[in-house]
């Protein structure tokens, strides 16, 4: 299954490398750039259907939970204090999503989106700390049975385009998609410190899947 968010850059891939296997078919006398313009197209076309793969999940039936919107490995935990939306100490985990991780993001707890911000801006490496704040990024704020919580996702070196489907207002279901970061990236979850972190740093988690935090 392929993510709704890749149709159009799987449809233009596929069409490129099919024009370049036809003309190295036809137009190509040696056989040696034949094979190799051939084998370039048909990796290519690979690689782009494999980052768009959007996998079905079963997520845990939990109300006091918060699950990860991300695949990815656990770059950190920290403690913050969010002046934003949230308004009080925090927790933050923030897991970086390689090339090769699935990149559909999910939504991490039922409730309704009341906060929401778009940046444009820079484009550090997403493990690096200031990503956080310096690099271009969306917002959300989502107040759910169990009180506040925040997730940005945050774009990296590589990844140049956010994708959200969702707005300001909108009621927002766990495990559901909402949208993607194109070609490697980062998430930050940031939760009041009643939550307690369920998994530590280097940890490699599932989004739809992995619980992040279970209330105290």
């Amino acid at each position: 299954m392929f993510t709704k968010y890749g149709y159009f850059t799987i449809g233009i891939v596929s069409i490129f490398s099919l024009i370049i296997i036809a003309i190295s078919t036809f137009f190509i006398g040696n056989t040696y750039v034949k094979i190799f313009l051939i084998a370039a197209a048909v990796l290519f076309m690979a690689f782009t259907l494999y980052f768009f793969r959007d996998p079905e999940r079963t997520t845990p039936v939990n109300e006091n939970a918060i699950i990860s919107p991300a695949d990815g490995k656990v770059l950190f935990i920290k403690d913050v204090v969010d002046n934003k939306y949230v308004n009080e100490k925090c927790k933050q985990i923030s897991i970086f999503m390689s090339p090769f991780n699935v990149h559909v993001n999910r939504i991490p707890i039922s409730g309704k989106l009341e906060y929401f911000k778009y940046y444009k801006g820079k484009f550090f490496a997403a493990f690096d700390d200031k990503a956080s704040t310096e690099n271009e990024r969306a917002e959300y704020g989502i107040n759910s049975a169990n009180g506040k919580m925040m997730f940005t996702q945050v774009a990296g070196f590589m990844a140049r385009r956010l994708v959200y489907a969702i707005k300001q207002s909108d009621s927002v279901k766990v495990g559901d998609r909402f949208g993607m970061i194109k070609f490697g990236s980062r998430v930050d979850v940031v939760v009041p410190e009643k939550w307690v972190p369920k998994v530590k740093q280097g940890d490699a988690v599932t989004a739809g899947v992995t619980i992040l935090f279970e209330l105290k």
